[in-house]
């Protein structure tokens, strides 16, 4: 039901009949700046919808607020939809919907037995609830997640993750064609680095026992051993960088000493803000020396790793030469990533298992690699690229700096990959929109790419960016362990779970009855809850933001958690056991559902309002606005349920059946806005 959209439908004839009275013509981006000022009523007292472009219509048409919102109700036609239109204040135009169209609205929602595939192959099939197919469905490529695969999955790949599948899903629920790619860095730096790796300092034996975690400890080691070599190179230049910072320091106090003396403030106040900035600058410096001295000191107390270090003082470029002789298909070095990608494929599907993320491609950047230097030849006759300094570049308009294509030495860049992934996608996929869900720090190239692909011919198709901030630690830093190392995303997810379980076993040892779960049941509904935790408490931030990773707050059974959702759910359930009946046997029957009260009405309001939010979210990407739809509607039932008079249970018959029906709504409605998210709900907590 897209109740929102039928309004905005309605109030698009009377507004473009405004602008003829005064012999204009609405603009497109008039019209639809206009229709998206109408929106849900944020205080009912003023009714269900409120259009609110009176205001800013007002002077370019050469009238006032209320003489606009008089015109547009006067021209409108909502009788079937709405039982009061009024108009308040500077021109508000309030909308309350008929208790008719609400109750057949609800009814075909709660009467709708359908079901949506919203994962991979028809997999995840949820509730309809009264869905409306789109009038133009459109053919949607989401690309998220993207991991390098030659190392472990860390916390910096849960919102690239979960992110990407909840929009996936979201798409696909609302009738869109959706294709998931998860773009795998599988043919980087990162190979070279295991290949090196594994020749000088890997240990047979442990290969051969566990050969994922073996890879991973070889290049967390050559990762140390490169970052080491780099301070060391380094420090020389920070140290006589920082002879400078201080005399810097000392010239701009004696610069603020001067300008004290006299009379000019403003002198005074820039004098001093240069002396403060030069100070930050001094300490920034001598805390990286700082910091770097005690790596290296730790380091040189490490007999195996001082030898190492000075074994393989030309390690970058042994790296780089390693990663070169792969891409030009070394057959002892293609073989070796050939055995090794395979496990770090499993170690990966292994983790998006206990997420529940599936993706119908993994065309990582090896898939790519053959059209590179065609791509490149292409552009060249297309007169795209032009050398520079020995490189290959297309030079940009608006960009400072251009893209790089091809280095000196002939290598490729990600830029390279990604314009050869573009094409692909284009010839074989014929997309509508691509969804890019990496984070923010690669917009700059997001947007290089983008104005490529239209001097290209591709400026078709909707190229988006949906980008994200950081997860940040309680200190306001990136999070990571105590030692300074990223966090792995596996580790965090079974912190999740191992915290749901306190909760779990708390509310299971709470009930009155008894204790009814088994340490297995425990730790099965704790898996659910505990990712369910993880994922919802990434996806109800704003995605643009940085938000602060805590444990206790996204397990907590009250506040905007996911916790909270199932923990709602499952009592929700309870009341059909209390009734001895399934929710299957209501559906059953006839249950029309009434509207007795307010609290009634409102907790109906909020239910038929469930595809309106869906489709909000793809407005900017935002699955936090799903996440707050379905904690305002919960907390919207609790309102309703608690409430005296609107018992479920014990009344008459015919009200029983409809307050029950409005129960099983409410489940229906959690369980797939949850399963959007891409979270599970269990049936008892």
């Amino acid at each position: 039901m897209q109740i929102l959209a039928q309004i905005r439908s309605r109030f698009a004839p009377a507004l473009q009949a405004l602008f003829v009275s005064q012999n204009q013509t609405a603009t497109p981006e008039q019209l639809v700046q206009a229709l998206g000022m109408i929106r849900p009523a944020q205080n009912s007292q003023f009714g269900d919808y409120q259009a609110n472009f009176a205001m800013p219509l007002a002077k370019p048409l050469g009238l006032k607020p209320p003489e606009v919102a008089q015109r547009v109700v006067a021209a409108l036609d909502l009788q079937d939809l709405c039982s009061e239109i009024s108009i308040a204040g500077p021109g508000f135009i309030n909308l309350r919907l008929a208790d008719d169209f609400l109750r057949s609205q609800a009814n075909a929602a709660w009467g709708d037995a359908g079901r949506v595939a919203v994962g991979r192959g028809g997999s995840l099939p949820v509730a309809r609830l009264g869905l409306t197919e789109p009038v133009t469905p459109e053919r949607i490529v989401v690309d998220f997640s993207s991991p390098n695969v030659a190392k472990p999955m860390h916390v910096g790949h849960i919102r690239s993750t979960v992110i990407g599948d909840s929009l996936a899903k979201v798409c696909r629920f609302l009738g869109h064609e959706v294709i998931t790619d998860n773009h795998l860095g599988d043919w980087g730096t990162q190979f070279g680095m295991i290949i090196y790796g594994y020749r000088h300092f890997g240990q047979a034996d442990a290969y051969r026992a566990a050969p994922v975690s073996e890879l991973s400890r070889i290049y967390r080691y050559v990762r140390r051993l490169m970052d080491l070599l780099e301070k060391l190179r380094d420090l020389p230049k920070w140290e006589q960088g920082l002879v400078g910072a201080r005399q810097r320091v000392a010239d701009c106090q004696a610069e603020l000493a001067a300008a004290e003396s006299g009379a000019d403030k403003a002198a005074t106040k820039a004098a001093r803000k240069q002396w403060q900035d030069a100070q930050q600058q001094c300490e920034e410096l001598q805390q990286k020396i700082t910091a770097a001295q005690q790596q290296l000191r730790q380091a040189a107390q490490d007999e195996a790793l001082s030898r190492d270090l000075v074994e393989h003082a030309n390690l970058h470029e042994s790296v780089l030469a390693e990663t070169s002789k792969l891409h030009a298909g070394d057959e002892a070095n293609v073989q070796l990533w050939q055995e090794i990608l395979p496990h770090c494929h499993d170690e990966i599907e292994r983790v998006y298992g206990r997420l529940h993320v599936e993706f119908d491609h993994w065309l990582g950047e090896s898939f790519y690699h053959d059209a590179l230097g065609p791509l490149v030849a292409d552009l060249q006759a297309r007169g795209l690229v032009r050398v520079s300094d020995g490189a290959q570049c297309i030079f940009l308009d608006d960009f400072p700096a251009p893209m790089i294509v091809q280095k000196r030495d002939g290598a490729f860049l990600y830029a390279t990959t990604d314009l050869a992934t573009i094409d692909y996608r284009l010839k074989q996929w014929q997309p509508d929109r691509v969804l890019y869900v990496v984070d923010h720090r690669q917009s700059e190239h997001f947007l290089k790419l983008f104005a490529v692909a239209a001097h290209l011919g591709y400026g078709q198709v909707r190229w988006v960016h949906v980008s994200f901030g950081t997860v940040m630690g309680n200190d306001g830093k990136p999070f990571k362990t105590r030692e300074g190392d990223t966090v792995g995303l596996e580790g965090l997810i079974d912190d999740a779970v191992a915290k749901a379980l306190e909760v779990v076993t708390q509310l299971d040892e709470a009930k009155e009855t008894g204790p009814e779960f088994s340490p297995e049941q425990r730790r099965s509904i704790a898996e659910v809850v505990g990712v369910g935790a993880l994922k919802y408490g990434d996806l109800s931030q704003n995605r643009t933001s940085d938000y602060r990773f805590d444990f206790d707050q996204m397990v907590a059974l009250d506040g905007n958690t996911a916790t909270y959702l199932q923990y709602s759910f499952a009592r929700v359930r309870g009341i059909f056991a209390r009734a001895g009946l399934t929710p299957a046997e209501l559906q059953a029957t006839p249950a029309a559902i009434q509207l007795t009260n307010a609290a009634e009405r409102a907790v109906v309001l909020s239910l038929v309002r469930f595809q309106d939010a869906l489709e909000e979210v793809l407005v900017d990407y935002r699955p936090n606005l799903l996440c707050n739809y379905l904690f305002e509607l919960t907390q919207e039932f609790s309102s309703f349920y608690n409430r005296p008079d609107c018992r479920v249970l014990g009344v008459e018959p015919d009200l029983q059946r409809s307050r029950l029906a409005i129960c099983d709504l409410m489940a229906r409605t959690i369980e797939t806005g949850l399963a959007l998210l891409g979270i599970q709900v269990v049936e008892k907590m």
